[in-house]
Formats: C-alpha cells, sequence, structure tokens
C-alpha cells in the first residue's frame, strides 16, 4: 500500500476507506475549501449576469423593465393651451375638453359634440407659450419642436383620450430619429419645416429594407428607392397613410414638425391604449419594429418627463 492510497483491505479482503492522516486531513480541508469558494464565486456571477441581462438584455423581452413607462397612466401632465385671439366660442370648450380629459394622471372620456370641427380647429389650440419656454429650458428640447409635440399630445387626449400618449413619448422619438429636426445641421424655420429637407438613406436593400419608390420621388426625391422623410422620418409609403395636418394650414407634409408629430401620435395610438408598459412598448415597436430602438426611446421620454418635474 502506498503512503497515498487511501483505502486498506479488511479481514474479509474487501477494500474499505482508510483511515485518514493529519496530511491527508488537511489535503481534504483544502479541498472542500476550494470548492465551497468555487460554488460561492459560480452563484455570484449568476446573479451578476442575470442582473446585467435584466438592465441591458431583458428590457426588449420584458415589458415591464427598468425601462419601460410607469403603468398607471400619463408620464407627464397635459400641457396647459391658450386660446388665440376671436377664437371661437367652440374652439374655445374643445380646448378646455382636451385639457380636462386627464384628472389625476388618469384620462376620461370627453362627450361627444354634435357640432362639425372645421379646417380652421386645428390652428386654435395653441400651448401656452410660458409652459413652453419653461419646458425647453428644463429638457433642452428646442421650442419649436416642443411646441409641436405639445399641440400633439392635446390633440390625441381630445381626439382618442384612451390612448394616454404623452409629448414627452412623442419627443422621444423625434430626439432619436432627427434630434428634433436637426439631423444634418437642418433647422426648423418660423413655420416649422426642416430646413433643409432631411431625408434617410435609400431603402435599396443593402443592410436596410428594400422598399421602391410609391411616391414617384415627390416627397424624397427618389424615383427609385423610397427614402424616410422629414423630423420623424416617414417613409412615403406610411405617410400616405397617417398623413395629418397638425398647424391646420390645409396641407399635410411629413418635412413639417407640426404635421409629422400629430401623424406619429395617431400612428402610435392605432396600436392601442398605452397606459401600460405592455401597451407602450407594443405602440413604440410598432414603429421601429427594433426592441432596442424601444428601449431607447423608453430612456428618452424618461428623461424628459423626469426633467419636466
Amino acid at each position: 500500500m502506498s503512503w497515498d492510497d487511501d483505502s486498506y483491505a479488511d479481514e474479509d479482503g474487501e477494500r474499505r476507506p482508510a483511515r485518514a492522516t493529519g496530511r491527508q486531513v488537511a489535503r481534504r480541508a483544502v479541498g472542500y475549501a476550494g470548492l465551497v469558494t468555487g460554488v460561492g464565486a459560480l452563484v455570484v456571477a449568476l446573479v451578476v449576469g442575470a442582473i446585467y441581462a435584466a438592465n441591458v438584455v431583458g428590457l426588449a423581452a420584458n415589458p415591464g423593465g427598468f425601462a419601460a413607462p410607469a403603468a398607471n397612466g400619463l408620464i407627464v401632465a397635459l400641457p396647459p393651451v391658450t386660446t388665440q385671439p376671436g377664437q371661437s366660442e367652440q374652439s374655445e370648450q374643445s380646448a378646455q375638453e382636451a385639457q380636462d380629459a386627464q384628472v389625476d394622471g388618469q384620462t376620461k372620456p370627453i362627450e361627444e359634440s354634435t357640432a362639425v370641427p372645421g379646417p380652421e380647429a386645428s390652428p386654435m389650440l395653441l400651448v401656452d407659450p410660458a409652459w413652453i419656454v419653461r419646458i425647453a429650458v428644463a429638457t433642452g428640447i428646442p421650442e419649436r419642436a416642443l411646441s409641436a409635440y405639445a399641440r400633439a399630445h392635446v390633440a390625441l387626449a381630445a381626439e382618442d383620450p384612451a390612448c394616454g400618449l404623452d409629448w414627452a413619448t412623442i419627443a422621444a422619438i423625434g430626439s432619436i430619429e432627427s434630434g428634433h429636426g436637426s439631423y444634418g445641421d437642418a433647422v426648423l424655420d418660423e413655420n416649422g419645416r426642416a430646413q433643409p429637407s432631411i431625408i434617410g438613406r435609400a431603402l435599396n436593400g443593402d443592410g436596410v429594407a428594400t422598399i421602391r419608390d410609391t411616391d414617384g420621388g415627390v416627397l424624397d426625391g427618389d424615383v427609385t428607392w423610397d427614402r424616410a422623410v422629414g423630423p420623424m422620418q416617414f417613409i412615403p409609403s406610411t405617410w400616405s397613410r397617417w398623413a395629418s395636418d397638425g398647424n391646420g394650414d390645409g396641407v399635410t407634409d411629413p418635412h413639417q414638425i407640426d404635421d409629422a408629430a400629430l401623424a406619429t401620435a395617431r400612428y402610435l395610438c392605432a396600436s392601442g391604449s398605452m397606459t401600460s408598459p405592455e401597451g407602450w412598448r407594443a405602440a413604440v415597436f410598432s414603429y421601429n419594429h427594433d426592441n432596442d430602438y424601444v428601449d431607447k426611446v423608453a430612456r428618452f421620454a424618461r428623461q424628459f418627463a423626469t426633467s419636466a418635474g
């Protein structure tokens, strides 16, 4: 029997574990300690990995993840509205109804009016200029862009109060899509139109979707392929469905931020209520089928809502 043999023969010739020597006991103790340490390290690694996945990877798969907005209604309050000189009594009532659509963070249905709104109703709904200045300073969103996002929020609160969309979500999309209309050194003029026009890359299948021209180049200047256009980056074929007149000038223009913001709001709300994390994420995902994009919009929206106070 060698010194390191850990068994011995009994009287029946069967082999049984040998009595451990002091040296063997010490060796085994060290081995057990190493095993315990290894298992502990593995557990810590699994926990850290799970936390990392929840924060970085899991957001896309988990609607209630850390990036998802609160599930109890709108993230931010409805912007206060004001009136233009000469506004009609009916328009004033519409503005007040939109502002009253939110009560303590919840939405309530607006009683239907028998009056048919005319084309002049849209520009009569103005967001309080003092609010625009204050929130623009707090969030860093340019005033002209913020005005468009806020107007879209007010319009949808009256048009589809069950949706629960707010200006912070629209602003988050505008920030990601075009830097609030500033991509490529563009600026929004006094009429809210991006100058020069913001036009994306050709959707020719080279690392992007393949979408052949659908508008004869009218919106994007390309008669071969479609390109995303304007501050909210609408594809011409999508714009043809959601085209909106946000500034009441009788024209629907994806390069004009009031029109584009209202179209974005209607597009999002078409997916259903956005007052739960699941509903909110489904709506943003419908805008861009990319879960990483949804997470990014959520982070920007929370940032704007928190800064606004």
